[in-house]
């Protein structure tokens, strides 16, 4: 189901406000639609992590794995590309817009979708590792 917030994100919701409204309305509402799928994105990493962790423990236990799986490492990998992309770059675009900062709109913005990027890929390496079991 991440996997579908993120694909409808980038290939459904991110894109119709440009179709629709004004440049600048548009960027405002594709902010608050990135908020909305930066908190989920978290929420999920974690609550996932905590499952896996758990997971991780059991198997560390009976000797047939290690505490840190690759689950765990995938998970984490989401949630850095999730602050980085979100809480980090994408704070700064409005600043970057008014040439307030040393990277361009441009960079930043290409920065953050690819972290977005990345993050997809993760959660979609994460949803075919959950389903070969």
């Amino acid at each position: 189901m991440w996997l579908g917030v993120l694909l409808c994100v980038a290939f459904v919701a991110a894109p119709a406000p440009f179709a629709l409204l004004a440049p600048a309305d548009a960027g405002r509402v594709n902010g608050r639609v990135f908020l909305q799928e930066a908190w989920i994105s978290v929420a999920l990493a974690l609550l996932l992590w905590l499952f896996e962790r758990a997971r991780a423990q059991r198997a560390a236990a009976s000797g047939k794995g290690s505490m840190l799986s690759t689950e765990m490492i995938l998970l984490l990998g989401t949630l850095l590309c999730t602050l980085g992309g979100y809480f980090a770059v994408q704070t700064q675009l409005p600043a970057a817009r008014a040439g307030l900062t040393m990277l361009s709109f441009a960079q930043l913005h290409g920065a953050s979708m690819a972290l977005f990027g990345i993050k997809l890929l993760l959660v979609a390496a994460l949803a075919w590792r959950s389903t070969a079991a």
